[in-house]
């Protein structure tokens, strides 16, 4: 169904017409609260686009919800695509929706702009990545904790092939390395039953755990875990080290800082990235959608998407999507997460990796980053993440 809970405000100049943009993201459903910030991200983006009198165009928006549900995903993109006549659709959370309608946009040469972080393994003429590839979030997290803890590791995660390839780059990172993967316990998308893989944990004693859940499965795994830690030091203890890929200060809101106090996560954009930049996104996100919004590395790749967009129309004049991918390469887009630009050989962006702590305060505290944008590596056929060792 479509989704009219947030309208973009139109630019009332005089315009051409305007350029329509499907978007597409869960607003309702498992991961709806992540959703929701990336839905604010693009429309924010839009909205500023639109604002500006410089430019020939304005953006239209199409918005679907497909309530994590993959078969409106596939049967919304039919309609974005021949029903509404898009080019450029911005959307997708998890990897099964992109994979679910990479063959409708690929087969309507159309060009989705993906906004999530995700595993790699892939790279589509028809896609610009905007979120991280595996060398940029999960290569850094996997040597910091190598260096700073034996690196055998339990992993739980959600059963669907973002947690597959991550549990499999994990296991091949840290054979060298002198660990192993302990465990590698998946559930079902939306499964809550989690107290028995924890009391597993328990058993175990893992040194490091390492969480790939999404949505409401996730909330419940560690609102479970901080229940279950009072009765059982060990869940509560300094030496274990847990870790997230997806964790983020939306999420942080919903169960709690003192829940998740002390997770330590790996992303390319935090709240807490102390720029001017950020500082901006930061003021104008909030005036707009209320202080208790709460923008995620998500919603962030949303809005550069966005603008990335409409700076490649402007450059080349046309929302033709071969012209509009050239101009995209020649885009170096000042960023709240850091300089950010698209790779010519794999249509992935370039990012700053960064490793933060999740404080009682419910705040990501960032110990380290990348001293400067690093090369998507999608494939990792290369080693081109730099050593977390350094001091930030």
């Amino acid at each position: 169904m479509l989704t009219t809970a947030i309208h973009p405000r139109p630019y009332r100049g005089r315009r051409e017409s305007p350029i329509p943009v499907g978007i597409l993201y869960s607003v309702s459903g498992q991961y709806g609260v992540i959703g929701r910030e990336m839905l604010n991200g693009i429309l924010l983006a839009i909205e500023e686009v639109n604002a500006n009198p410089a430019l020939p165009f304005t953006l239209a928006p199409v918005i679907f919800d497909p309530a994590c549900n993959l078969e409106n995903y596939y049967h919304y993109c039919h309609e974005l695509l021949y029903r509404h006549g898009v080019r450029h659709i911005v959307g997708c959370y998890t990897s099964a929706s992109r994979k679910q309608i990479l063959p409708l946009v690929e087969g309507a040469n159309a060009l989705l702009w993906h906004t999530a972080r995700y595993e790699g393994f892939e790279s589509s003429n028809n896609v610009i990545y905007l979120g991280a590839a595996p060398n940029q979030h999960v290569l850094p997290m996997i040597r910091y904790v190598a260096e700073h803890y034996q690196p055998d590791i339990y992993h739980i995660g959600s059963d669907y092939v973002w947690s597959w390839e991550i549990d499999r780059i994990t296991g091949e990172t840290v054979e060298p390395l002198g660990g192993r993967m302990i465990a590698s316990r998946l559930l079902p998308l939306g499964e809550t039953e989690v107290a028995a893989i924890i009391e597993d944990i328990i058993v175990k004693k893992p040194p490091v755990v390492l969480v790939t859940l999404v949505g409401i499965s996730a909330y419940r795994f560690y609102r479970v875990w901080h229940d279950m830690a009072a009765d059982h030091p060990f869940l509560r203890s300094h030496p274990i080290a847990r870790l997230s890929l997806t964790l983020c200060e939306a999420e942080v809101n919903m169960v709690g800082a003192e829940t998740v106090e002390g997770y330590l996560v790996s992303a390319v954009y935090f709240q807490s990235i102390d720029t001017p930049e950020n500082a901006q996104f930061l003021a104008r996100y909030r005036r707009r959608f209320g202080e208790d919004c709460s923008p995620s590395v998500d919603a962030e790749a949303a809005w550069i998407g966005g603008h990335m967009l409409a700076n490649a129309i402007t450059r080349c004049g046309s929302d033709d999507v071969a012209l509009v991918r050239q101009a995209a390469y020649e885009d170096v887009f000042m960023a709240p997460n850091g300089a950010t630009r698209i790779d010519a050989d794999n249509n992935h962006a370039w990012l700053t990796p960064k490793l933060a702590r999740c404080g009682a305060d419910g705040k990501f505290h960032i110990f380290w980053q990348a001293p400067e944008p690093v090369k998507p590596d999608p494939y990792l056929t290369w080693v081109g993440a730099p050593e977390p060792g350094a001091k930030r």
